[in-house]
């Protein structure tokens, strides 16, 4: 994967480890109130297949009170939520914290402008994730 790709995906790096920077994030999420619904660690699966990987993890989080309005306006929406945020580590082992930017999620759903706050905040959350 190529960080900052146009592909709608932003990749920034992180100044933590893959751990560190979730532990970070899941700490935002939980002082706002917003659950976690999974954490996916694919670097773990592949071990468990005899495969190595560097770290990779995907969590996923939301709050239905953001989520179910964009989804009533674009139902299409329901496949891209809740929202994720992917942690990982490139072969230089540099951590980089990657996600859909809202304007990619706006435009291949149809989300209309009055409910961009509601998905914006993943911007807010990776960037001081990797602080």
């Amino acid at each position: 994967m190529t960080p900052n790709s146009d592909n709608g995906i932003v990749s920034i790096p992180s100044r933590q480890s893959v751990d560190k920077t979730l532990e970070k994030l899941q700490a935002m999420l939980r002082a706002k109130d917003v659950a976690v619904f999974a954490l996916i660690d694919h670097s773990s699966e592949a071990a468990k297949v005899g495969m190595k990987m560097p770290p990779t993890k995907v969590l996923i989080f939301g709050n239905p009170k953001a989520g179910t309005p964009l989804m009533l306006a674009a139902p299409s929406l329901a496949i891209d939520l809740p929202l994720k945020i992917l942690v990982w580590e490139d072969t230089r082992n540099k951590v980089w914290i990657s996600y859909n930017t809202p304007e990619y999620l706006q435009k291949r759903h149809g989300v209309p402008q009055e409910l961009m706050q509601n998905i914006a905040v993943v911007q807010t959350l990776a960037a001081k994730a990797a602080e």
